[in-house]
């Protein structure tokens, strides 16, 4: 089951169903089983209190992914997205916003399914793996 929550005004997740069949494809493709995946869209003050508070974190980032699975075959978590940071980073890259935020939710759900992003090899892979997904995404 995915589940998206907005918590900021002024956005709307488009095309859910795309969506959510996209990231089951993701995470079946991965080799895992999908329990319940939470997204949850917040403004960067929301989000930049969530990192504090639970990451000890004093920064503003896009994503923080929370992973709740028990089972190492199934993915199951909360990942949380700040919409203000999406939009600053899709001017920055260069991109439309929808891109960057399909970019986003494939990090989260990568970083599920056991991929790292702090080493640079992990991130070089990391990178791949979001603009693979992201291909496939247009191509749904």
């Amino acid at each position: 089951m995915i589940n998206f929550n907005v918590e900021t005004e002024g956005f709307k997740v488009l095309d859910i169903r795309k969506k959510k069949s996209w990231l089951k494809d993701l995470v079946k493709e991965q080799g895992f089983k999908l329990g319940e995946l939470n997204y949850i869209f917040l403004n960067d003050e929301g989000l930049h209190k969530i990192n504090l508070e639970y990451l000890n974190h004093d920064t503003y980032t896009d994503i923080i992914t929370f992973d709740n699975s028990e089972d190492e075959s199934m993915i199951e978590g909360d990942i949380f997205v700040s919409v203000e940071r999406i939009a600053e980073n899709a001017k920055k890259f260069k991109v439309d916003f929808e891109s960057e935020l399909t970019r986003v939710m494939a990090h989260g759900v990568l970083h599920l399914c056991g991929f790292l992003d702090k080493k640079p090899a992990d991130v070089k892979l990391m990178r791949e793996m979001e603009d693979k997904y992201v291909t496939k995404y247009g191509e749904f």
